[in-house]
């Protein structure tokens, strides 16, 4: 829930409270949801959000502190995925809580701050009055996990001025294509779903929407197939699960596709895309 995150395109989480409400397919399974079962520590759905502790909320300032030694030992600046079991945008958080969480962030410009929500419709009205062009340590993203939700979100997302702009698409539980217009994402996340009850995914799912990426400059980066079962080696080339692990251990459910591993970054500040036609 803090440092090192076990994520792979972040280094650390930071939740500034807990508790989310499901509000579409892609949240059924959701695991913020199964560790709040399992801690007891917050009542998920329509109950009041809970708020972490004034000692967990100096945990980035200590990163933000070791912002330079993290640079020289990695070559770039630390990564902070917030929130993980929580949604920054939503509507039931106290005004005040969101007002303390940016201030936070200025307190902090030696990380990269990764504000991911299913409510892209509310961050407009949410956002502090100093946002202008975008913090230039915030990117702002979306979850899409089918064509549908791209379709209702990304229009939402991309009339906001950021840094960087990244759409996860994860649990993928259906196709997503990118259109041939843009303005495009800077960044796509593509996962499949984990845990005993997983929606498979297809491979040729992630070989899409990796093409789109590769053809449009926007940086694909394939997380997991969630179990094996989803993974090609298993699917279609009828490699066992045994196996499967041995070729390819990365992430739940392995994270190769075709022989590689795709996990490519953004480069900051390549936010505006040209509106041009692929064909």
């Amino acid at each position: 829930m803090a440092e090192r995150s076990k994520i792979e395109w972040t280094d650390h989480t930071f939740n500034p409270w807990t508790g989310c409400t499901k509000i579409s397919p892609g949240c059924d399974h959701c695991y913020a949801e199964s560790w709040a079962k399992r801690s007891g520590l917050v009542q998920w759905g329509n109950h009041a959000r809970r708020r972490t502790t004034a000692d967990y909320w100096k945990a980035p300032r200590i990163w933000n502190a070791r912002a330079e030694l993290f640079r020289t030992a990695h070559g770039r600046r630390q990564r902070v995925f917030c929130a993980s079991l929580a949604d920054v945008f939503d509507n039931k958080v106290p005004t005040e809580w969101r007002a303390d969480l940016f201030e936070l962030i200025r307190e902090c410009p030696g990380l990269d701050w990764l504000l991911l929500t299913k409510r892209p419709q509310n961050i407009e009205k949410m956002l502090p009055a100093d946002w202008r062009a975008g913090y230039s340590n915030v990117w702002l993203g979306t979850t899409a996990e089918d064509q549908e939700r791209f379709d209702q979100r990304w229009p939402h997302l991309v009339a906001i001025p950021a840094v960087v702009r990244f759409v996860s698409y994860e649990p993928a539980v259906g196709p997503l294509r990118l259109p041939a217009c843009g303005p495009w994402p800077d960044w796509l996340i593509c996962g499949g779903e984990s845990g005993g009850r997983a929606r498979s995914m297809q491979a040729q799912w992630a070989r899409d929407i990796i093409a789109d990426c590769r053809a449009r400059r926007v940086a694909p980066f394939l997380k997991q197939w969630g179990t094996y079962r989803s993974n090609p080696l298993v699917s279609e080339a009828g490699i066992d699960e045994l196996g499967a692990r041995v070729i390819d251990p990365h992430g739940k459910g392995g994270g190769m596709i075709d022989g590689r591993l795709i996990r490519d970054f953004p480069k900051t500040g390549t936010a505006m895309k040209p509106e041009k036609s692929v064909a």
